[in-house]
């Protein structure tokens, strides 16, 4: 009797020091109007807790994180955790009318998901319209308490959240730009963490400075949470080493110059053994466009050591400044590229069950007879696709829902697994017959366990275009990238089966491809799309239904029953 209580004390202690692992973390976000001043106007922005960027959470892996997000703004709004694989939680994935309806002005809703196998940067977004313009977060997670860093362990972390600043109202530019058919306004300014920088009126007061010791070394968490630019990034006299990408870290490289695309994220370790002053993080943008306007201007935030001396190198020294790409310098971004791999050989899904080649990329609808459109060619509106499907988000449900229920007409499984026309993707003049795509909501099924291999393959029509893909649910590995249309026979010697990086956004390089493959163990509706909000807003997307598996964990949780309605 005596021993079997010991042992029932025992185990009662064993679970206790098990549940102690893992924590359940609890927020409240308060989604609100907040007055800020920027440029030397003030403006009432979307902000969470009045914070802006929003809070940063911070968490282990294998943690639980609920968020309740209380809406009272005037916008509908949604809350995307970018990058988190939301095993069987697809409900709390975010995308507005794909997995969830919107949380209306009023109302509340309750995300609740486990964070497994994912150690690094991700981060928060709102995901309705373009209030991601100022509802955004950095959302870090740490080994557990028992496992290190797969490198040393830094002095001090910093995230730094690049975004991107308009003297307006984001939602109403993009308003605009809907009702006009046109493109939108670019924007007035990058920020890092929420600050112009230097370079811009009104703005120095305020610039982000970050204060290091000599000879310290800090990780640095780059996020791009810009809306519609790529950004090249550098810091004066210091370089950086690549220790991980999207929650996955990577075999450490060197470099002097990052490429960040929207929705990307990049932690970097870099040691402080320059002089001790001043030095300018600067951040500008990439792009590949022709002919289309853009944000010219570059961010600043200043590297400031703290040594605890008498220098003459103080604030009245002008801080260093780095050496940026151009702005349209594809070499720098590509060899950025190729410098990310994984940091050990990876098993590889396959075989491939699914071999799937979709074109990205824009076009142009006509308009509407007896409306004035501002698109570039004979009264059009711009648009976006892929494989010739503009998607149409529902607005009485969403995908999942319809899914889950079982709901008629809202989708269809019939997305196109190849172009229907095939053509040169990458010539200069592609007939005009081919820029006119068909807007619809299509979903690509796929079955539980399935290999999915995609060639993600961009297009000249209107223009080529370096366009960041995001899968949610998922990471997947890429495999190779490369220019001009790719061809099955002679690229696949390109694929790197040994080492190749895992992400959830690859940056589609301009007038050229990417391989993507993953295996679709995840149950639910997955959003594949362009991380540009504008051509989101065009069309450039479409959806896997990934079907349940074989019993419960393999199946789609039931929905959350404050889940909002439409």
């Amino acid at each position: 009797m005596a021993s079997s209580g010991l042992l029932l004390l025992l185990g009662c202690l064993a679970s206790a020091l098990l549940a102690g692992a893992t924590k359940v973390h609890h927020h409240e976000f308060i989604v609100q109007e907040t007055p800020v001043k920027r440029l030397c106007e003030e403006h009432n922005i979307i902000t969470v807790n009045g914070q802006f960027p929003g809070p940063t959470l911070e968490v282990r892996e294998g943690d639980t994180l609920v968020v309740n997000v209380v809406n009272r703004a005037q916008y509908n709004v949604t809350i995307h955790w970018h990058g988190i694989r939301q095993f069987r939680t697809g409900w709390a994935d975010g995308p507005e009318f794909v997995t969830q309806c919107p949380i209306k002005p009023g109302g509340s809703y309750k995300y609740r998901f486990t964070i497994e196998g994912q150690e690094g940067t991700l981060w928060w977004h709102a995901h309705s319209s373009w209030l991601r313009a100022t509802v955004y977060g950095a959302l870090i997670i740490r080994p557990r308490e028992d496992k290190p860093y797969p490198f040393e362990k830094p002095s001090r972390e910093v995230p730094i959240l690049l975004g991107e600043w308009w003297n307006a109202n984001p939602v109403e530019v993009i308003r605009e730009a809907q009702r006009t058919g046109g493109g939108p306004n670019v924007s007035d300014a990058f920020t890092v963490n929420g600050q112009p920088g230097d370079l811009y009126n009104c703005s120095r007061e305020d610039t982000t400075a970050i204060s290091v010791k000599p000879g310290e070394t800090a990780l640095l968490r780059f996020i791009n949470s810009a809306l519609n630019h790529e950004l090249f990034v550098s810091i004066a006299s210091h370089k950086m080493t690549v220790v991980g990408v999207d929650a996955s870290y990577t075999k450490p490289f060197v470099t002097s110059v990052l490429m960040i695309a929207p929705g990307q994220t990049t932690d970097v370790l870099v040691t402080m053994d320059q002089a001790p002053t001043r030095y300018y993080i600067a951040a500008r943008g990439y792009v590949t466009a022709q002919g289309v306007a853009f944000d010219n201007t570059t961010t600043t935030a200043i590297l400031e050591y703290d040594c605890g001396c008498t220098t003459e190198l103080g604030p009245t020294i002008p801080p260093a400044f780095p050496t940026l790409p151009a702005f349209n310098d594809t070499g720098a971004a590509t060899a950025f590229s190729a410098g990310i791999k994984s940091p050990r050989k990876v098993e590889i899904p396959s075989p491939v069950d699914e071999n799937l080649f979709f074109t990205v990329g824009l076009g142009l609808f006509n308009c509407e007879p007896g409306q004035l459109c501002g698109g570039p060619n004979n009264n059009t509106r711009f648009t976006a696709s892929m494989n010739n499907v503009s998607f149409v988000f529902p607005k009485a449900t969403s995908l999942l829902h319809a899914h889950y229920y079982d709901m008629p007409g809202v989708f269809t499984t019939d997305f196109p697994a190849y172009p229907p026309v095939q053509f040169d993707y990458t010539a200069q003049n592609v007939s005009q017959s081919l820029w006119q795509p068909i807007p619809a909501t299509k979903l690509y099924k796929l079955r539980f366990g399935s290999v999915v291999q995609v060639v993600l393959q961009d297009t000249s029509i209107v223009t080529p275009e370096n366009h960041p893909i995001h899968l949610h649910g998922y990471d997947f590995y890429i495999l190779a990238e490369g220019f001009g249309n790719y061809d099955a026979e002679k690229d696949a010697d390109k694929f790197n089966l040994e080492n190749p990086p895992q992400r959830n956004t690859v940056a589609v390089p301009v007038n050229g491809w990417a391989v993507i493959r993953f295996r679709a163990d995840n149950p639910g509706v997955w959003l594949m799309h362009c991380h540009l909000d504008v051509h989101i807003t065009w069309g450039l997307a479409m959806a896997f239904l990934v079907e349940d598996g074989y019993g419960e964990l393999q199946s789609l949780e039931a929905p959350p029953v404050d889940l909002p309605m439409c």
